[in-house]
This record gives structure tokens, C-alpha cells and sequence, in this order.
């Protein structure tokens, strides 16, 4: 599985600080935890099963800025399989 333009849009968003957010996406079930400013750094991407949990790919953000708060780094690593 690849993040494609599409949910790379949804990604590319701010969500409140410190959540975990569940959504539908086309034909996957999405859950993605954010970090302290609302970026999306953790992605689970998948099937979720009757208690919730997503069998699937787990996705990890590498997000780097510079002091200014320009974006140095930005790109999602497959961390493999979940579930």
C-alpha cells in the first residue's frame, strides 16, 4: 500500500493536538494519532475490525523543521504489517 495524492491531502491537514482520529477513506479504515500541533504522525491504514482495531499497514511521519518552523522534512515511512 502507498499513501497516494488523495490521502495525502487529508494528512497534509491540522486535527486538534494529541488525538486519535478514525475515518473512512474510500475502501480502507483510517486511524491516525497527531502530535502536540496537530500533525498527523502516525497512520494506521486498513480493515477495522468489530472492536475498532485496523488490520493493515502502519505508517510512520518523519516531520523535521528548522527553528523557524519552515519544513525541512516531510515524507511517511511503511512500518508494516498491523492486526
Amino acid at each position: 500500500m502507498k499513501i497516494g495524492v488523495e490521502l495525502s491531502k487529508v494528512l497534509s491537514k491540522t486535527y486538534g493536538p494529541d488525538q486519535m482520529i478514525s475515518q473512512r477513506f474510500g475502501r480502507y479504515d483510517l486511524a491516525f494519532k497527531t502530535d502536540e500541533q496537530g500533525n498527523p504522525v502516525l497512520l494506521y491504514m486498513g480493515k477495522a475490525d468489530a472492536d475498532g482495531k485496523i488490520k493493515g499497514e502502519r505508517f510512520a511521519r518523519r516531520l523535521q523543521s528548522d527553528p523557524d518552523g519552515k519544513v525541512i522534512k516531510d515524507h511517511w515511512d511503511n512500518k508494516g504489517k498491523t492486526g
